[in-house]
């Protein structure tokens, strides 16, 4: 685990996103205020897709010590 401390939020959720089962991915992971609640799936998409709302998500996941 120390290992993963060291990468950075985006590997980190990526990491941990490849490895969810296909049905979790559908399920909340948080909800951020003024967006509400966001899924595996749709912060993969942001992430992915490099928008300030994926970067806001990810502070907020790093902030939170979900990733």
């Amino acid at each position: 685990m120390a290992n993963e401390t060291n990468l950075a939020p985006k590997e980190r959720f990526l990491k941990i996103y490849a490895n969810l089962p296909l049905g979790v991915r559908g399920e909340i992971i948080a909800t951020i205020d003024n967006i509400g609640p966001v899924t595996w799936n749709s912060t993969y998409i942001e992430i992915e897709g490099n928008t300030d709302l994926g970067n806001k998500i990810l502070r907020e996941l790093d902030k939170l010590e979900i990733i």
